[in-house]
């Protein structure tokens, strides 16, 4: 049946009443194998409710092959691409299109210009797929991507909305590590510097966090949160003390933040970690050059790079592979050992 306002039924009609996403009944509309048998036939019920046509034009493009894939973030300073972590991302990306044809486009679109961009470069396409990494909070680039309707892989979950496919690190369990090693080291005043509450990373090594102090009957309030920067972890640890003189413990949800924290302590007088331990997340090269070497959270930055590029070439080549949740480890240095130096 056609709407009543007379005019042609949409894309976003057939997937609302389907009950799948745009980009799923996109997928379905145009014949991917790549789709489950439940959602083909729910677009193909609600296309037949609705009388929806698709795009011949559209359907034409979407079944050739570009030759190319996006990796993009959302983000809005180019400096990104100097970071170690997503450094050790595009490493792990590169890794694993080395025995392809494929180009690889890397993109940042925080801007609206940004997203304009990859807009204009989905709709043509001009890309067979896509990787998206560093979403925040109800993201743009997470609708841009999901209307483009071409197969997509995220590089951690998106704080809403369920994908497809994902390959993300298990956050919470790392944050509920990190505490329980401090815990263990007898430590009482147990203070958090949380990430950003717009992220889904920042927010489950968080509740990580929680797990362990709750368990352990310990306060859960001593919380700040900032941005994953060194200068973001200073700040957060000057309003903690301010806050609560006592803390013996700190776990940052980044390296960066913790390098900032340890900053901040010391010139207050506190030693780290006889004073305060400290325990970070990542396992970037900062953690072996801070002063004192940094105990962190590692994960697996690599593989989650080339685990993304690798889940993405099975769906452009019409597989159905499963999301992944890497491990994430401990790594014990200086600033919080495994025997208690107080």
């Amino acid at each position: 049946m056609t709407p009543r306002d007379g005019r042609a039924p949409t894309l976003d009609q057939v997937a609302r009443l389907a009950g799948v996403s745009r980009s799923a009944a996109s997928r379905a509309i145009n014949n991917a194998v790549h789709v489950s048998p439940a959602t083909r036939q729910a677009v193909e019920r609600a296309v037949r409710e609705l009388g929806y046509v698709p795009n011949v034009t559209a359907q034409a493009l979407a079944r050739q092959k570009v030759g190319a894939v996006v990796l993009a973030a959302s983000h809005d300073n180019a400096e990104l691409f100097g970071d170690p972590f997503f450094g050790q991302v595009i490493v792990g990306v590169t890794a694993a299109l080395e025995d392809t044809d494929l180009d690889l486009k890397l993109l940042l679109c925080h801007s609206e210009r940004g997203h304009d961009r990859v807009r204009r470069m989905l709709r043509r396409p001009r890309a067979d797929g896509v990787m998206v990494m560093a979403l925040r909070g109800d993201d743009p680039l997470q609708r841009i991507v999901e209307a483009s309707g071409l197969p997509t892989v995220y590089g951690g979950r998106p704080l809403h909305g369920r994908p497809e496919w994902y390959v993300d690190v298990d956050n919470r369990d790392g944050g509920r590590v990190a505490a329980e090693h401090l815990v263990a080291l007898g430590r009482r005043r147990v203070a958090t510097i949380a990430g950003p509450t717009d992220s889904h990373a920042a927010v489950a090594r968080l509740d990580g966090v929680h797990d362990a102090l709750s368990a352990a009957g310990l306060d859960t309030a001593l919380v700040e949160h900032a941005d994953f920067t060194c200068d973001g972890g200073a700040h957060a640890m000057q309003r903690l003390l301010r806050r609560d003189p006592t803390i013996d413990a700190v776990t940052a949800a980044s390296d960066n933040m913790a390098a900032g924290a340890v900053r901040t302590l010391q010139r207050h007088g506190r030693s780290v970690p006889q004073d305060v331990a400290v325990v970070g997340f990542d396992d970037l090269p900062i953690a072996e050059l801070a002063h004192p070497t940094l105990t962190t959270v590692q994960q697996p930055i690599r593989a989650l790079g080339h685990e993304m590029a690798r889940t993405l070439l099975s769906v452009i080549d019409g597989g159905t592979p499963s999301s992944l949740l890497l491990p994430t480890r401990l790594v014990v240095r200086e600033s919080a050992p495994d025997v208690p130096d107080r």
